[in-house]
Formats: C-alpha cells, sequence, structure tokens
C-alpha cells in the first residue's frame, strides 16, 4: 500500500508499505477520503503540537479520515466488514472518568492517530472498533472525513454557545474551521458575522451563508460588531484564528452574559481579566474536538440539515501527490485539502 511520511522538516514522501493487520478489538480500515488539517503542518515544519511527536518520523500523519471497515481483528463485534465509517482521532485509556464519559480527547493518557499511531494518509490503517464511527447512508465520504474534526467540533461550540434561531454569533477566522462553523452555525439558525482579513476568505463565508463580513484590516471589527448588534455586542463569538488579536476582538466585542468558544490553538495572549470577564460576566469556553458519544447526534443533524461540508473541501489529491498536496495546502490559498480514492 501507498503511505504519506514526513521524514523531515517540510519534506513529504510516498512509500510503499505492508497492508497492517488488525490485532485484538481492532479492524481495518481501507480509506475513502482523508483530510489535511492545521496540525498536520506543525509536523511538516518540524513542531511537536504532543509530546509524541516529536522523534516519530516514520508515523503516517492524518487523523480526519473515512472509509470502509475491511478486516476485524479478534473479538470485534460493534462493526462489520463493508461498514460505512468515519474515525474518532483519539485513544484513551479507556478507565479514566474523562474516557468514560466519552471525553477521550481529554484522557491523561490521551494519544492521537497520526501523530502517536499511524494515521489516515495511507491506503490502509488499523484502528480500535470503539474509534469506528457509523455514517448516514446518505453521507458521502468527504463529508464524513469533514464532519469529525471540522464538523464534530464546530457543532460542539455552535451548541455550548447556546446557538439558535434568536442568535448573532461571530465567527472570528475564515479558513477551513471557520467555513466549517458558518455552514454549521446556520444549520442552527444563527445570524452569522464572519471575520478575517482576506477577502477571498470572506467572499467563500458570504457564499455559505454569513450574514455579514468584516474585513478587520480594513475596519474596526469591534466598532462594525457593535453596529449590526445594536450598539450590545455579539450574543455568542467562536474563534477559530490563533492569536493575541482574534481572542481580544471576541472578548471586547460578546455583550454582557455572552459566550465566546475558543478552537483556534495558540500559546499565548494578553487579555483584561477584570474588563473583559468580570464586569462583563462573559464565558470563555475550549472547545477542543467532540465527545464520542455526540457522534450520532453531529452526524444526524448534519445529513438531516443537509450541511454542505463538502463546500470547503476545495483541492482533493490521490495520495500518491501528497507531495503536492502538504505545501499547497501551507500556502494558505485554500480550504480544506483532501486526499480520496475510488
Amino acid at each position: 500500500m501507498l503511505a504519506a511520511k514526513i521524514p523531515c522538516k517540510e519534506t513529504v514522501k510516498v512509500v510503499e508499505e505492508k497492508i497492517p493487520v488488525p490485532g485484538k478489538g481492532e479492524v481495518l480500515i481501507k480509506m475513502k477520503a482523508s483530510a489535511l488539517c492545521r496540525s498536520d503542518l506543525h509536523r511538516y515544519h518540524g513542531v511537536a503540537i504532543f509530546e509524541e511527536t516529536a522523534e516519530e518520523a516514520n508515523i503516517t500523519p492524518g487523523h480526519e479520515p473515512c472509509g470502509i471497515v475491511d478486516k476485524l481483528g479478534e473479538g470485534v463485534t460493534k462493526v462489520k466488514v463493508g461498514d460505512r465509517v468515519a474515525i474518532y482521532l483519539g485513544l484513551g485509556c479507556g478507565t479514566c472518568p474523562d474516557c468514560l464519559r466519552g471525553d477521550v480527547m481529554l484522557c491523561p493518557e490521551f494519544k492521537c492517530i497520526g501523530f502517536a499511531v499511524n494515521g489516515a494518509h495511507a491506503d490502509y490503517m488499523t484502528i480500535p472498533e470503539e474509534n469506528c464511527l457509523p455514517l448516514p447512508a446518505e453521507m458521502d465520504f468527504i463529508t464524513g472525513a469533514l464532519s469529525t474534526d471540522v464538523g464534530g467540533t464546530l457543532y460542539t461550540a455552535c451548541k455550548e454557545v447556546g446557538l439558535n434561531g434568536t442568535s448573532t454569533v461571530v465567527i472570528i477566522g475564515c479558513g477551513p474551521m471557520g467555513s466549517g462553523g458558518i455552514l454549521i452555525a446556520k444549520g442552527f439558525g444563527a445570524r452569522i458575522i464572519a471575520v478575517d482579513i482576506d477577502d477571498k476568505r470572506l467572499n467563500l463565508a458570504r457564499e455559505l451563508g454569513a450574514d455579514y463580513t468584516i474585513n478587520s484590516a480594513k475596519a474596526d471589527p469591534v466598532a462594525t460588531i457593535r453596529e449590526l448588534s445594536g450598539g450590545r455586542g455579539a450574543d455568542a463569538v467562536i474563534v477559530t484564528a490563533g492569536g493575541n488579536i482574534p481572542l481580544n476582538t471576541a472578548l471586547n466585542s460578546v455583550r454582557t452574559k455572552g459566550q465566546v468558544a475558543l478552537i483556534a490553538e495558540s500559546n499565548s495572549a494578553t487579555i483584561d481579566p477584570s474588563n473583559q470577564f468580570l464586569r462583563k460576566r462573559v464565558e470563555l469556553k475550549g472547545c477542543w474536538y467532540f465527545n464520542r458519544a455526540d457522534w450520532e447526534e453531529i452526524a444526524g443533524f448534519i445529513a438531516e440539515k443537509k450541511i454542505g461540508l463538502h463546500k470547503i473541501s476545495s483541492n482533493v489529491f490521490p495520495i500518491s501527490e501528497a507531495a503536492k498536496a502538504f505545501p499547497l495546502f501551507d500556502s494558505g490559498e485554500t480550504q480544506k485539502v483532501v486526499f480520496v480514492w475510488d
């Protein structure tokens, strides 16, 4: 089989490997779609997100996969050969309170496919049967892959901040995560204000359903958001762009007793706790991935509401062209780049 590797900084090679054999409790997945993520680019640039990535140059990346169950390991009972599945990215201890609650990504022993173990940018991968997420019959494979990291995370964020048909939500950052957030928030019925510094991304945001767009390099986003919300501020803000400025924009533009969902990764930020939190009674929520038990609800929502997540897949490649796909995605000129198989 073919598998992509990142043997050294900013180098991608496609190699021939033996098809893995599923162990006890595992299944072999024949890949159908596997999306590139900004996290993959950290590995591409030689930056370790998780501790285990630092020395694992031979690990196949990829943690947003979708495929078909091809073989069963010993003792597998929850899936069968031929099942169409997306894959939950987290491996946990299985016994801690977080794992038992379904929040595997919060487990103290958390490991991520594509970082600690071989991931999905390959023709086949093995995974514990518990990580298989059944696809609705009407969901295609690209949508299935994008329904995990993008769809699941943004659905969780929208639910956490209580979006509904009366809500005004600001989405800061219109890359793949923010664009997916526009689609999901529109499914909740919210009025959406999209903020970015790239006019091309803002044009797409309008096509995806944003009611208003703000280029924060050309206009004061806080003042504009307050103007669009009758002077009060947004009910909620979802932050999908990293750094100090997006977070402060969110905290300054949300209304009193409003809610901010933080999705973007960032190592540091400077905020004003008294004026941005204490005296506004604002809630700031970290939204990283989704609870394993929520998948049926997430997938059902995406299917029932006909959420067009495929619209944020701007480029597709066969896995044999992984060396072209990574630098293209790294350019920032695309939305989601997805590896696909016939």
